[in-house]
């Protein structure tokens, strides 16, 4: 009895995705009581476990950095699939849920975990070390794809309030979409060792040394259970929202608060792994991960969010307020700082935490 107890144990990654998918079977579309939104809860955070570690397998079957940009689409995935099908229940009082989540994404994934990351890693090695020039050139991109598709918004006059015009909208799809291909590109064929880590001395480490590749069966499996566990997790957390808003309702919060939660569960895969490389001081790997998910979020979610609002009722709010606009300036200019010397203490990190946190503070207490 024990043995297959413990088989069970070590193969829960392959049990869970299923589990999550059979229950979104027999809950879609039904109001939850009480007892099953908790479980409901703690399979969908299963599922984004086991996504995880699926999406880690995949990774470290293709290798730095196509294994980064294989979590950051995944997880973009999720993002975009939770965003337009709430938009689409929530009716006029989800116009700013787009904006909302991409904007926490950003605050999330460039101060949050690059934070954890940097203070982790430096605590522990003595010195956060990284490539300067892919970090430096995804941070342009980021900070580009939040000023286009954020910012803009609220200055444009051919639409009342912050929202684009349909031509804006298209052209702010479109560019966000050419650039995130232009950044792929770069990262993993022109100039891949740009974003491998390094070494204290600065050189490029090209082979991964903690574990031999998983095979090409093993890698397909995975892909397929990832898969599984995406599915299951967009709409787990489609099922428990109504739940979500009623509680940020009841507590007097904003209605900006259901985004932030959307994307703290959509990124914990994301801060997961990137603890994990910060840890084994691969600090690229983890500014990778950060970075190229806050790229994702923009560059994937805004044309998908785009092509959705043909058909979607109610105004697309994407504009940010004041408050949010000198947090984004901060971050860009924190982060350029930071960025750099190629190389962080604990401060950078504390910065960065810092920043975060008044996000938080700020979202709860605008």
């Amino acid at each position: 009895m024990i043995v297959p107890l413990r088989s069970l144990v070590t193969r829960w990654t392959a049990v869970v995705p299923v589990v999550a998918v059979v229950l979104l079977v027999l809950t879609w579309g039904r109001d939850l009581p009480g007892a099953m939104v908790a479980l409901v809860t703690v399979v969908l955070a299963g599922a984004v476990l086991a996504a995880v570690h699926h999406a880690e397998v995949v990774a470290h079957r293709a290798g730095e950095p196509f294994g980064s940009l294989v979590l950051a689409v995944a997880v973009t995935i999720i993002e975009v699939a939770l965003i337009v099908t709430l938009m689409a229940d929530g009716g006029a009082k989800s116009s700013t849920l787009a904006r909302d989540t991409v904007f926490a994404a950003v605050m999330i994934t460039c101060n949050g975990i690059v934070g954890v990351c940097l203070l982790v890693a430096s605590l522990r090695h003595g010195l956060a070390v990284f490539n300067a020039e892919g970090t430096g050139a995804a941070l342009a991109t980021v900070a580009t794809l939040a000023t286009l598709s954020l910012v803009f918004p609220t200055f444009t006059t051919s639409k009342p309030g912050p929202e684009f015009s349909t031509a804006q909208l298209m052209f702010a799809a479109l560019a966000s979409l050419v650039l995130y291909g232009l950044f792929v590109t770069t990262q993993t064929v022109r100039h891949r060792d740009y974003f491998l880590p390094v070494t204290r001395q600065g050189q490029v480490i090209d082979v991964d040394d903690h574990a031999d590749a998983p095979s090409a069966r093993a890698a397909r499996i995975s892909m397929a259970l990832l898969a599984l566990a995406l599915v299951g997790v967009v709409g787990l957390a489609k099922g428990v929202s109504p739940t979500i808003e009623s509680g940020v309702e009841a507590a007097g919060m904003p209605q900006s608060v259901v985004g932030v939660i959307i994307a703290l569960l959509v990124l914990l895969p994301e801060t997961i792994a990137a603890l994990r490389s910060a840890r084994r001081d691969r600090v690229q790997t983890s500014l990778n991960l950060a970075l190229g998910s806050a790229m994702a979020s923009i560059g994937l979610t805004i044309p998908a969010v785009a092509l959705a609002s043909v058909w979607l009722s109610g105004p697309l709010v994407l504009g940010l307020g004041p408050t949010h606009m000198v947090l984004l300036v901060l971050t860009v200019v924190v982060s350029s700082l930071t960025v750099v010397p190629g190389r962080a203490t604990p401060l950078q990190g504390g910065v960065h935490l810092v920043l975060f946190a008044a996000y938080l503070e700020l979202a709860v207490t605008p």
